[in-house]
């Protein structure tokens, strides 16, 4: 959106923060949470369009604000001063105003540092490659070289003097054993690969020891699954983002933070954001198990089966009717998509979710996944269930499927005839 100049200084009239967050589009951050978990400041969440960056940094009706994407480097020329890892690295993520002067800081390499320390993957002796080029990169490189990387070489889409392009990486540098991903691909509200291919196939890299994503919304991009199959270790940007808050928030408010705070205010985060995801078979309880564990921990619930009948306005029975069961787990494929994107959220699923990896890795994104284990004749038939109408029905599908639930789930779970047990039963486990 672009405003005329009168337009333009009307609305910045209205932007009023002491503490905050400015960029073009903030839906998907979770920076305000986490600033509140830090301190007792208001801390607010600022969009502005580019026509608007100039007239409200220079106003300077700000104490502290961090600044991201695609501003860390446009608010440069509106500093007084660029300090420390900023100056190195060219990019502003925490600006300050002391007295009507601004100064610049870069809390993103000590977040990113953070993140690969807390995380033990050791970059030292190590050949490391760097997806994307933008300012986050430029960070990430000056992190990989601070911790003893061996070579360190920025990937992109078009090959420059300071990049080579993603096919020359798999070529000449499959022997990498350290990935750092600083480009946008698979973030909220962008989670999946079929509409954004992964940048790289992660496969060619067979020494690949350590993966670490910049993003944090989803919790588990696409891509840091991907590395986790393959049996390198893989981490989100969620820590990252927590520290570099605790380190903005030292600057804004001039103290000393504990650094016992990443910790503590990362799992409180991990926690808020992570989704509960129950799977089993059809007649198994994992309804009134979620329902039970949404009321307990005042979660918001989603059944999927619900949610496709609403949708679609027609009931199970009757879309398997018209489009056969091809057509329903398509539907159902959608749905999962789009519940797992949110944050907190107890998800019921069909029986048959867990057939699709598709289905898993939308879970798995941001849901710890629990798998009801109910005894086989412990089910019951009901005639809403296509493909569990019957006794032998569902027997063949408990034989068909049970491995699969085993080995797609995080965590198992014996349920119990009661389902507020089954349900403090899975919370239990949530928060260990």
């Amino acid at each position: 959106m672009r405003y005329a100049c009168n337009e333009l200084r009307d609305r910045l009239e209205g932007v009023n923060l002491e503490y905050g967050l400015i960029a073009e589009r903030l839906g998907h951050s979770f920076s305000r949470e986490i600033h509140a978990l830090i301190g007792e400041y208001d801390y607010k969440m600022c969009e502005l369009s580019k026509d608007e960056l100039r007239d409200f940094i220079l106003k300077k009706d700000f104490i502290g604000i961090n600044v991201t994407i695609p501003y860390k480097k446009d608010v440069i020329p509106y500093l007084d001063g660029v300090c420390g890892a900023a100056k190195r690295i060219g990019s502003v993520n925490t600006v300050v105003n002391r007295g009507g002067k601004l100064y610049g800081y870069n809390t993103d390499y000590f977040g990113m540092r953070d993140l690969i320390l807390h995380s033990k993957i050791d970059l030292k002796g190590k050949k490391t490659l760097i997806l994307g080029t933008g300012g986050t990169s430029v960070m990430a490189r000056a992190v990989a070289e601070d911790l003893g990387a061996k070579e360190v070489i920025t990937v992109s889409r078009r090959e420059s003097d300071s990049a080579i392009t993603y096919d020359r990486a798999c070529e000449n540098h499959s022997d990498a054993e350290i990935i750092i991903n600083t480009t946008p691909v698979g973030m909220y509200p962008d989670n999946y690969c079929d509409k954004n291919p992964l940048p790289i196939d992660l496969s060619v890299f067979k020494n690949l020891e350590g993966f670490v994503d910049a993003i944090f919304n989803p919790l588990r991009t696409a891509m840091a699954q991907k590395a986790a199959k393959m049996g390198a270790k893989a981490v989100g940007g969620l820590y990252m983002l927590v520290a570099q808050a605790v380190y903005a928030s030292e600057i804004f408010r001039d103290v000393e933070i504990d650094k016992s705070e990443i910790e503590r205010v990362y799992n409180e985060v991990y926690a808020m954001k992570e989704n509960i995801a129950l799977t089993g078979m059809p007649a198994s309880g994992k309804t009134t198990a979620a329902k039970a564990v949404a009321e307990l921990m005042g979660r918001k619930f989603v059944d999927t089966d619900s949610e496709i009948v609403k949708r679609t306005g027609k009931e199970i029975t009757e879309i398997f009717r018209e489009r056969g069961e091809k057509g329903f787990r398509e539907l159902e494929t959608e749905v999962i998509k789009d519940v797992s994107k949110q944050g907190g959220t107890v998800i019921s699923t069909g029986g048959g979710a867990i057939l699709k990896d598709e289905n898993v890795e939308a879970l798995k994104q941001n849901c710890k996944v629990f798998f009801l284990d109910r005894p086989l004749e412990w089910l019951r038939p009901t005639s809403d269930r296509p493909t569990a109408s019957d006794f032998e029905a569902i027997k063949k599908r408990y034989e068909e499927r049970y491995e699969r639930y085993i080995n797609t789930a995080d965590v198992v779970i014996k349920p119990s005839e009661i389902p507020e047990e089954t349900a403090k039963r899975i919370i239990e486990r949530f928060r260990g």
